[in-house]
């Protein structure tokens, strides 16, 4: 890869792949060196840091005194890590090296402060043959519903490329008849071109390997058809059939090296009964996963999900 993309094990946020072209002082949020220029456009301070008295009214100072407007914030504390979580949007004029420094003096060591701007984020999606996540994905994209710039998408097998091409976004084609080592150094030769923030694995029938994983830290996000870890592998409704379940779900989750086993975004579920077929269930299953992974989607390129350990904190 020319460049992999940052993550951590906190707040899920991503530098630009592009600083011309994205939020001028994206990319300091980790390192603290920021450009002087001052900033005008709607942002989001992100703070992660041990909890302690006064956290809330300290950082909400500095935005006052940087002459910011707060249009929004949330903070929530860990209970069992004593872990403070804060996301502020605001609005108005700044310097962000001032503000990024003046918010630390007051925080513990070890703190995580980020900015970011409300920009779309850079994604390429992932699929298979199955056709209604990469198409409820488009029509988003098209409608500007995500905070996202879809760069293209990138399938194992060809069935997608027409339905893709209406939406004028680029399609790759990448066969998976050859080892998964070959499949996926062409995959990532892709997404190379495209330098995302983000992969959307919209049914990408593909397990991918630990290595792969390893290039997107906290930057995978994947749509599963149940909660997890219930009815894995292949025909997934047949086997819920064969259960007899009373309820069908979805969970959207980061993607990490262990499978169908990274932090939780969303889930949902809807109620089924005796009268449902397989196909039945499989087709309501794909409602509830096309909602389930927009609605994550849609939080995690506002920069509104934390990363609390395996789990998440998630302020909608």
């Amino acid at each position: 890869m020319a460049e992999k993309l940052s993550g951590s094990n906190k707040a899920v946020a991503r530098l630009p792949a592009n600083p011309a072209e994205e939020a001028p002082f994206s990319a300091v949020a980790l390192s603290g060196a920021a450009p002087q220029a001052r900033e005008s456009r709607g942002s989001v301070l992100l703070v992660q840091c041990k909890d302690r008295p006064g956290l809330v009214h300290g950082i909400t100072g500095v935005l006052f005194r940087s002459g910011v407007n707060v249009i929004g914030n949330q903070e929530f504390v860990d209970a069992l890590s004593q872990t403070f979580y804060m996301r502020t949007e605001f609005e108005g004029a700044f310097e962000p090296a001032e503000m990024l420094a003046e918010v630390r003096k007051g925080l513990s060591e070890g703190a995580t402060v980020r900015l970011s701007r409300l920009a779309p984020k850079r994604v390429v999606v992932l699929a298979s043959r199955e056709h209604h996540c990469v198409a409820d994905i488009l029509i988003r994209h098209s409608f500007h519903e995500l905070n996202a710039r879809v760069l293209a998408v990138v399938a194992s097998h060809e069935d997608l490329a027409p339905l893709v091409e209406k939406f004028e976004v680029p399609f790759h084609h990448t066969s998976a008849e050859c080892a998964r080592e070959a499949h996926e150094a062409e995959v990532l030769k892709v997404i190379d071109r495209y330098r995302p923030d983000f992969l959307v694995l919209a049914k990408y029938m593909r397990v991918l390997s630990p290595q792969f994983c390893s290039h997107f830290p906290d930057g995978i996000i994947n749509i599963h058809h149940s909660f997890l870890p219930a009815f894995t592998g292949g025909r997934p409704y047949h086997q819920a059939f064969a259960r007899g379940v009373k309820v069908i779900g979805a969970t959207a989750h980061f993607v990490t090296s262990e499978l169908d086993a990274g932090p939780i975004i969303v889930q949902d579920v809807i109620p089924v009964n005796h009268t449902h077929r397989a196909e039945d269930l499989r087709m309501a299953g794909r409602n509830v996963e096309q909602i389930v992974l927009a609605r994550a989607l849609k939080l995690v390129f506002e920069d509104r999900v934390f990363l609390c350990g395996n789990r998440t904190v998630v302020f909608g």
